[in-house]
C-alpha cells in the first residue's frame, strides 16, 4: 500500500519542469532571432516529453504498486557487498606476494 503512494511524488518534479517551460515559452515570445526562438521551442518540448514521462511512471506505480527499474541495481549491489565481506576489493599485487613492494 506504501509503494503506490510513491507515485504521488512524481507530482513535484512534474510541477517544477512545467514551471521552468512556461518560463521558456514566455522568454521565447520576446525573442526576435528564429534560431533562439526554435531552441526554446525544442528545450519546451523536450521538458514537456520528460514530464510525460514521469506522469506515465507515476500513474503506473499508483496502479501497480510496483517501482519500475527497482530490482535491476540489486544483483549489482549483492557482488559489491560480497566482495566486501570477503576481505575488500581484489588488489593489484602480483601472485606470490604478500604484501605490496615497499620504497625505503
Amino acid at each position: 500500500m506504501m509503494t503506490r503512494l510513491l507515485g504521488f511524488f512524481v507530482v513535484i518534479p512534474i510541477s517544477v519542469l512545467l514551471t521552468i517551460s512556461f518560463f521558456v515559452l514566455f522568454s521565447v515570445r520576446k525573442v526576435e532571432t528564429q534560431g533562439l526562438r526554435a531552441f526554446g521551442f525544442v528545450v519546451a518540448a523536450v521538458l514537456w516529453l520528460a514530464v510525460s514521462v514521469l506522469f506515465s511512471i507515476g500513474i503506473y506505480v499508483l496502479s501497480t504498486g510496483r517501482i519500475p527499474l527497482k530490482g535491476t541495481m540489486r544483483p549489482m549491489m549483492c557482488e559489491k557487498m560480497q566482495m566486501m565481506k570477503e576481505g575488500g576489493m581484489p588488489s593489484m599485487m602480483q601472485p606470490g606476494m604478500d604484501k605490496p613492494a615497499m620504497k625505503r
